[in-house]
């Protein structure tokens, strides 16, 4: 049988630590999988920290990016691979709903997997907050323009909707 091969979005961040150091090896690991290939990666982009009050200028500053590859994994194995990256590089996973707002060393999202919906207890795609997170959207339409996200309609109309607040960040060397 024939594994079927899936568009993917998978978007990056990190705001402790070598920032751009850890987004890139991460990239690189990811791209290197067995079940991946053709990871290509937008340049790097600055952003406030955002918390669950809100952006928080006086908190460490993140570096985002994203990339477009493809898979043969399935939504969950390839869930498996990102959070295993992730744990590679220092994220630490907490039971704290808080905890999804804490300062990070890596951060790996999966935002779609092709057209397909997942919502389970461990799984929403599309990533539910994407069409409201301009450090997603910005570099997204770096690597596609003509981009759109499933369920929200136009990248580019997304961004203008919430504003763009991202900086780009030096010359990338991104994976």
């Amino acid at each position: 049988m024939i594994a079927q091969i899936v568009p993917i979005l998978l978007a990056f961040g990190a705001n402790l630590g070598d920032r751009r150091s850890a987004i890139a090896s991460a990239q690189r690991e990811i791209g290197a999988a067995p079940g991946v290939r053709a990871l290509r990666a937008s340049p790097l982009r600055e952003t406030v920290a955002l918390t669950v009050d809100g952006p928080d200028p006086d908190a460490p500053r993140y570096l985002n990016g994203v990339a477009l590859a493809e898979t043969s994994l399935n939504p969950h194995e390839l869930l498996d691979l990102l959070q295993a990256v992730e744990a590679r590089h220092g994220r630490a996973r907490g039971s704290d709903p808080a905890d999804r707002w804490a300062d990070r060393t890596l951060d790996v999202d999966l935002i779609l997997y092709g057209g397909r919906v997942v919502a389970d207890e461990r799984l929403t795609v599309p990533h539910p907050r994407a069409h409201e997170r301009d450090f997603v959207l910005s570099p997204w339409l770096d690597l596609d323009p003509d981009a759109v996200l499933l369920g929200h309609g136009r990248v580019d109309a997304l961004l203008a909707r919430v504003g763009d607040t991202t900086t780009p960040f030096g010359n990338d060397d991104h994976a």
